[in-house]
Parts: C-alpha cells; sequence; structure tokens
C-alpha cells in the first residue's frame, strides 16, 4: 500500500514530542513490512540547517517537508505554516492508497484534513490528546471548521479513556469509531541495554513546559544531592517558557555544581542519553502517553514517573518503573532507592523492556494499523 501520514513540525529539536515520533516508528514498522511510505510535515532547524530527505531511524521515511512559518502569532504550533505546504498535501495524498493525520488543533493539521477530504481520500486520525473540549473564542472559531473534517475520519485512535471521553464530547454523536491504539515503540534487535553504566547520572529529558514540570526534578535534585554526593543531574530538552524558572532555582538551592542544562537533543542523542544514564525521571503530570518513559524503558534505563501518567498503572503493575505521586519528596525517595540498589535497578530495567516487548511493540500496533488501513471499522 501507498500510505502517508500528517503531522504538524519535524524538528531538529524534538519540540513537537510525542506525535512526530509516533508517526515516525509507525512509518518505519510499515516500511519494514514493505509498504511505499511517506510522510508530510512542516521543518524547523537552528540556523539553517535543510530539511532531511528522509526521517526515522535509518533514514527510510521520505520526508516531504516545508520550512515552518509562523503565519500566527503567540499560538505556539497553531500558528505555523508554509503556503507550499498545501501543493504537496494536495500532491502526495492524490497518489495515496491510505491517509493517517496525526491532528491536532493547528493549521497543518486543519489543511491536512481538508486535502484529504478535497482528494476523496478515506482517512484515519490519531489525535495524541492534543483535541480537548475548549469554549475560548479561538477555539470555538477553529473548530466550525475542524471537527466536522475530524467526523469525517473513518476512525479516530484513542490512547486513553480520558483522551476518549473528551473526543467524544467534541465530535458529538456523530463522530467516527473511536479506536483504543497504544503509541508503539521500534526498538533495534541488536541494542545494547546491558553494558555498564558509569556514576550516579539522573536525567530529565522532555521539552521544558510548566506540565513536565522541571523544577520538581530541580527540588528532588536538591533533597537527593544531600546523600547522594556524587550524583550529578541533567536536564535535556527544548525550552519552552520554563528555563528562566529552572536556572533561578538551581542558583536559590545552591546546586549549580551538580545540576546542569543539556540543551535540546535529536533523536539518537537522546537515545545515547538514555543509555548514560543511572536513572530517568519524568515529573510531568497528567500526561497520556509519555514516549521518553518507553524510549528510556526500551534502552534499560530505570524510570521514576508519576501515578497520572496513563501508561502509570501499567507499569507499576508489572513492577516495571517506581511510580509516585509527583511531589519532590516522592520522586527523590524513588531515585536515592535506585542509586542505593543496583539489584532493584538491573531488576526494574529487566521489568521495563518485557513491557515494552509484549506491551508497547510497534509490531503489535501496526499490525492493527494494516487491518484498520484496509478495512472500515465498526462503531465501539
Amino acid at each position: 500500500m501507498r500510505l502517508v501520514h500528517v503531522v504538524t513540525l519535524v524538528s531538529d529539536d524534538g519540540a513537537f514530542g510525542g506525535p512526530t515520533s509516533v508517526a515516525a516508528a509507525q512509518l518505519e514498522e510499515c516500511a519494514a513490512r514493505g509498504h511505499d511510505v511517506t510522510l508530510v510535515a512542516l521543518w524547523r532547524a537552528k540556523g539553517t540547517a535543510r530539511a532531511p530527505e528522509r526521517v526515522g531511524a535509518g533514514g527510510v521515511v521520505p520526508f516531504v517537508s516545508r520550512p515552518a512559518w509562523r503565519v500566527v502569532p503567540g499560538r505556539g504550533c497553531l500558528g505555523l505554516m508554509h503556503p507550499l505546504l498545501l501543493w504537496d498535501l494536495w500532491r502526495t495524498l492524490g497518489r495515496a492508497d491510505a491517509v493517517h493525520l496525526h491532528a491536532g488543533r493547528d493549521l497543518v493539521s486543519l489543511a491536512g484534513l481538508a486535502m484529504a477530504r478535497l482528494r476523496r481520500k478515506d482517512y484515519v486520525t490519531q489525535t495524541h490528546g492534543m483535541v480537548e473540549p475548549r469554549t475560548a473564542p479561538v477555539a470555538r472559531i477553529f473548530d466550525r471548521l475542524f471537527v466536522p473534517l475530524l467526523r469525517g475520519a473513518r476512525g479516530c485512535l484513542v490512547l486513553t479513556e480520558r483522551e476518549r471521553r473528551e473526543l467524544a464530547e467534541v465530535l458529538g454523536p456523530d463522530g467516527p469509531p473511536l479506536l483504543s491504539l497504544p503509541n508503539g515503540l521500534r526498538v533495534s534487535a541488536g541494542r545494547d541495554t546491558d553494558r555498564p553504566r558509569a556514576g550516579h547520572e539522573v536525567i530529565f529529558l522532555a521539552r521544558l513546559h510548566p506540565r513536565k514540570r522541571p523544577e520538581a526534578f530541580v527540588e528532588m535534585a536538591a533533597l537527593v544531592h544531600k546523600e547522594f554526593s556524587d550524583a550529578r543531574f541533567t536536564l535535556y530538552g527544548a525550552d519552552e517558557g520554563s528555563l528562566p524558572g529552572v536556572r533561578r532555582l538551581i542558583g536559590d538551592r545552591g546546586i549549580g555544581d551538580v545540576v546542569s542544562y543539556g540543551g535540546a537533543l535529536d533523536h539518537s542523542a537522546a537515545l545515547e542519553a538514555y543509555r548514560r544514564a543511572a536513572v530517568y525521571v519524568l515529573p510531568s503530570v497528567q500526561e497520556p502517553f509519555p514516549m521518553t518513559v518507553l524510549e528510556a524503558l526500551a534502552e534499560g534505563t530505570p524510570v521514576v514517573c508519576t501515578d497520572s501518567s496513563g501508561i502509570a498503572a501499567e507499569l507499576a503493575r508489572r513492577e516495571a518503573a517506581l511510580v509516585t505521586d509527583g511531589s519532590p519528596e516522592a520522586l527523590a525517595d524513588a531515585v536515592s532507592r535506585l542509586l542505593a540498589d543496583a539489584e532493584l535497578r538491573h531488576r526494574l530495567a529487566e521489568a521495563g523492556r518485557r513491557a515494552i516487548d509484549e506491551v508497547f511493540s510497534i509490531r503489535a500496533v501496526v499490525d492493527r494499523l494494516e487491518h484498520l488501513y484496509r478495512n472500515r471499522p465498526g462503531r465501539t
């Protein structure tokens, strides 16, 4: 099959996060099964770096892109667009056997939905928790165009029951079937997850955004440092407003020699950071499906997360992560336990790898996607 996925943004700093990683992983697996795949998105890079012709692990996914222009100021990714992307969408979707739109409330998603409808293509959507009920005037105006196009999908893929409820409220009774689909992770068969990890490095790897709570990571680091003076703490990720506060807090706590900001990382550098770390900590709350947690588990890195994560219950049941209430004190207690106990780190790493292989594998996800692309789903 000729498969086309549309996502809002691909960037060298991973700023759009989960939707881009999910789209790339799905297409990589589809390509490995012999499908003709294409990803369409805007491209953004620091400096003048040109967009790659292919993306994904090993560069297997052809990439059609235009530079990301901010055509609506002050609206984050919602206001990014390039006029020539409309032509790219028209041309690329016209050749597709199946169209998969990773859609949020933004101009690229709106354009992709509209072009799929104009091209009379069946399409599926995956909203990644980005489409919630909104009453703000801008959202209500946008939804007059956006929601009818979402209703035209042959199916909408959801991660969690919360997302199902919220999307059902947005779409109303005339919406398409809402189909559960986990985010699958593509893991290299030859990955080396058992190599020794030097030192006690604890990392945060996510956008520096209030929902990710990087300040809680710093507070945790200050507490752990009192017990483990050799531990070092690094925050990685694109700044989305929280970096000044993080730096002030590091200074206030007097831990500038043990806590540092490592900047944004591309995907390969992020994987290497997981492999070096003794512990990965994600303090964010109400995270529907944290791909960074899955990436860390796949690399054999013990994980500390919060109980409001959409996958926390499954990880806790499998004893594949230490799940906390998200307070700095609880995070610090979990990290200290791991730093003090090499056997516990090993058990968590083993359980985490099993969770990836048995539950969160991209193989099982794409089995379901292939069936969906070929067959119209029943209402669920």
